[in-house]
């Protein structure tokens, strides 16, 4: 799994009802990367916010790897078109294999299981087994809620004001370049 191009995390929405906006914040974020060399690790959907990362990735010729659980896979989720496809027997371990060596996890608007991956990689940056850079593309300010909830949690002492530093938010895919670069310059200052 571990290239020479450097790969993004990107957890994202399966949903094929969203937005047009969300759809086009997809889109847009998957150019830039691949126009910056990176290649993107995903979870393998066909359809969705999902779907439109790998479709623009592959029309452009970019490098995708979907990884996928195999119920997934019996009901006919993934990607026809990702050859590039991880195959894994549970949710545990494709979340571990997602995030395993990339240079940025990266996540977009989505529903329960896009909020789950978000929250468990900043509790495990917060208790230091991993140290990627974490963004979170605030498109339509779509985690506002999420974000005052954190605020929250630091004003009611359930966590230091410090952790609030574990991941960045952008509020347009046209940021994240920048955003990765401004990370890994903080990190490797920590």
């Amino acid at each position: 799994m571990h290239s020479s191009t450097p790969t993004v995390c990107v957890f994202c929405a399966s949903s094929t009802r969203v937005s047009a906006e969300y759809t086009h914040a997809a889109q847009t974020l998957a150019n830039i990367l691949v126009n910056n060399g990176f290649g993107i690790r995903y979870g393998g959907g066909s359809v969705g916010l999902m779907g439109a990362i790998a479709d623009t990735v592959l029309s452009r010729g970019g490098l995708i790897t979907g990884i996928i659980p195999e119920f997934m896979v019996e009901r006919e989720w993934q990607h026809p078109l990702v050859t590039n496809m991880m195959v894994v027997k549970t949710m545990a371990e494709r979340k571990k294999l997602l995030i395993e060596g990339v240079a940025a996890i990266v996540t977009l608007p989505g529903s329960t299981g896009t909020l789950e991956e978000l929250i468990e990689v900043i509790s495990l940056k917060k208790l230091g087994q991993i140290d990627t850079p974490i963004i979170i593309i605030n498109t339509n300010g779509f985690f506002n809620p999420l974000l005052e909830m954190l605020r929250r949690m630091v004003d009611e002492q359930f966590m230091p004001a410090s952790d609030l530093t574990l991941y960045t938010v952008i509020d347009h895919p046209e940021q994240i370049i920048d955003a990765m670069a401004m990370t890994s310059v903080m990190q490797n200052e920590n």
